[in-house]
C-alpha cells in the first residue's frame, strides 16, 4: 500500500469515516432521546402545576356542551301552524235593518242623569278606566270620578259593574 499526502489525491473513503459516522448516529440519537425527555418532563410540570385549571376546563367545556345538547333537544318540537280563515258572513235582512241604539231619554230625565254622566257611564261600560276616560274627554280624573259618583247614585249602585247592568236595564245603555 502506497502512502499518499492528503494535497496530492483526490478524497477517498478511510477507515475513520465509519466510526465518524457511528459516533453522529449516536449522539444524534442521544441528544433526540434527551429532548424528548426534556419535552416530556416540561409537559409533566405544566399538567401537574396546572391541574386545577385543566380540569376546570374540562369540566366547562363537557358542561357548556351538555346544556347546549339538552337546549337543542327540549326546544326542538314539531311547529304547529294554524291557517285562521275570515270569511264574511252576510246579516240577514232583519239584522240589517236594526236602528242604531238610542237611549232611554225619558228613563234618563226621570233619574236626573246628565248627558256627560251618560257619556262617561257609556265608556264605563266599554272597560275604559278613569284615566282612559280622562284622556278621552279632556278631563282630569277628579272629574271622571265625581260624574261617575253622581251617576252611580242616580242608578243606585256601588259598583261599575252594577252602575253598567243598571243602565242596560233602564235602557241608557246598549
Amino acid at each position: 500500500m502506497a502512502f499518499t499526502t492528503p494535497s496530492s489525491s483526490p478524497l477517498r473513503y478511510t477507515s475513520s469515516q465509519p466510526i465518524m459516522r457511528r459516533h453522529v448516529l449516536i449522539f444524534g440519537l442521544v441528544g433526540g432521546i434527551l429532548v424528548a425527555t426534556l419535552q416530556y418532563t416540561e409537559y409533566r410540570f405544566v399538567i401537574i402545576e396546572h391541574s386545577v385549571e385543566l380540569y376546570s376546563a374540562l369540566v366547562a367545556i363537557l358542561f357548556a356542551t351538555f346544556g347546549i345538547w339538552l337546549g337543542l333537544r327540549i326546544t326542538r318540537r314539531e311547529t304547529i301552524r294554524e291557517t285562521v280563515v275570515v270569511k264574511e258572513v252576510p246579516l240577514p235582512a232583519q239584522a240589517r235593518a236594526v236602528e242604531p241604539f238610542a237611549p232611554n231619554t225619558a228613563q234618563q230625565q226621570t233619574l236626573g242623569i246628565t248627558p256627560r254622566e251618560l257619556e262617561i257611564l257609556a265608556l264605563v261600560a266599554r272597560g275604559f278606566s278613569n284615566r282612559e276616560i280622562a284622556s278621552k274627554l279632556f278631563v282630569s280624573e277628579n272629574t271622571v270620578k265625581t260624574h261617575c259618583a253622581r251617576a252611580f247614585d242616580k242608578l243606585g249602585a256601588a259598583r261599575r259593574t252594577q252602575a253598567v247592568l243598571r243602565g242596560k236595564e233602564l235602557g241608557l245603555l246598549p
